[in-house]
């Protein structure tokens, strides 16, 4: 499914659903990476352009195998050639590669690839069949537009972290929320472009701007500010809409999440099976969630009291048996040995520079999809000369 060619030494697997589809990238960081990677596990053939440098987040640190944990985590299955697109001859192999590809991903700062003379607008122009998704932090046109943009400064911009934290006392989110989002929403767009163009054989430009994945993420909050005019305080452990809703300590020092999204799974958790407490159940201060919400303090140290009477295992037990969702609170090395990550075979290995380490599986990978690239994390450059003799400055698209 290629644009205007077919790609040879192609280093993919051809059984995926998105075998023959090419995938031309300048990107960096999160957002590009981590939709370039998705679409390489499902079997396009990804080759990732990198400047003289390369990626920033190659020199985060060497953790894994003498690779960064952020770039091994973001770039399995792609191809590195590393071109200077201010020399002629880079830029015509740059060309050949977009003429011929299905799909162009950039996420660099804003003018950066027009000051190179590869305007995305432009090259949609151009090459109508190209499907072109044009990441930036703050879209075009507005007072914004020309700041570079991270995760945590489009949290702060967009209000995410007032809605993180305590009150008084804003959080980042410690996974980089903003940037997963818009590489989802360029995951999506790209699938979706795909698909379009079987049918009109006409590719897209697709504008992706940070803050608006952001402002989509907050739209309960933005929806009720909008309506009531009131900023929702954050709540450190669960969420300003609801309550009961959060993490309680356990008798054995331990912590569980549980609560009530509903007023059945009030009852459930104020009846027999669980806190057996009719009189909280009645107490009119928590008749709603809408009364709960306002006596938040009560309530939780109400559930606190109960929940520290038991050991976590018992907790768990009672609230299963409720049907009452529930979680223990874990740490991200407890998370590495989780077994339901163990047990349900998501994970599989990863080659980085000549070894083999552990790769969590593409969430979607699984029932009727496999993962179909290599899953070889790419040193700076590696596949550059090849690349250079299979596109070379000229060839017909």
């Amino acid at each position: 499914m290629t644009g205007g060619t077919t790609m040879e030494g192609d280093s993919q697997a051809s059984t995926g659903p998105l075998s023959g589809v090419t995938v031309v990238s300048i990107e960096q960081a999160i957002s590009g990476p981590l939709a370039t990677r998705h679409l390489a596990e499902l079997g396009a053939r990804v080759i990732k352009v990198e400047f003289a440098g390369g990626d920033s987040t190659r020199s985060y640190d060497q953790c894994v195998n003498g690779m960064s944990a952020h770039f091994v985590w973001l770039n399995r299955g792609k191809e590195s050639a590393r071109l200077n697109l201010k020399e002629d001859a880079d830029r015509g192999v740059f060309e050949t590669l977009l003429a011929g590809a299905d799909v162009f991903v950039t996420n660099m700062a804003p003018g950066a690839l027009a000051r190179l003379g590869f305007d995305p607008q432009e090259l949609h122009q151009r090459l109508p069949q190209l499907i072109i998704v044009d990441i930036s932090g703050f879209g075009a046109g507005g007072p914004l537009s020309h700041r570079r943009a991270y995760d945590l400064l489009v949290q702060a911009e967009s209000g995410v972290c007032s809605l993180t934290g305590a009150p008084g006392f804003p959080v980042k989110p410690g996974v980089p929320t903003v940037d997963i989002g818009t590489a989802l929403y360029a995951f999506s767009a790209i699938a979706t472009a795909l698909f379009s163009r079987t049918r009109t054989g006409k590719g897209a430009y697709i504008p992706l701007a940070m803050f608006d994945v952001a402002s989509e993420m907050s739209g309960f909050a933005l929806n009720q500010v909008i309506h009531t005019g009131v900023q929702p305080d954050p709540v450190p452990m669960g969420t300003p809409m609801l309550a009961p809703y959060g993490a309680y300590p356990t008798g054995d020092g331990q912590t569980i999440v549980l609560g009530a999204t509903s007023n059945r799974e009030w009852l459930k958790l104020t009846g027999d099976n669980m806190m057996a407490d009719p009189e909280f159940a009645t107490d009119t201060r928590f008749a709603t969630n809408e009364v709960r919400i306002q006596h938040r303090e009560a309530l939780d140290a109400h559930i606190a009291a109960w929940t520290s009477r038991h050991t976590l295992a018992e907790l768990q037990a009672k609230a299963d048996a409720a049907q009452l969702g529930n979680a223990r609170l874990n740490n991200t090395i407890e998370l590495s040995k989780h077994p339901q990550l163990r047990d349900r075979g998501r994970w599989h290995q990863a080659s980085v520079q000549g070894g083999s380490v552990p790769a969590l599986k593409a969430p979607f990978v699984g029932g009727s999809w496999d993962s179909f690239s290599d899953e070889r994390v790419p040193e700076l450059g590696e596949d550059t000369e090849r690349i250079r003799n299979e596109f070379p400055v000229g060839r017909n698209a």
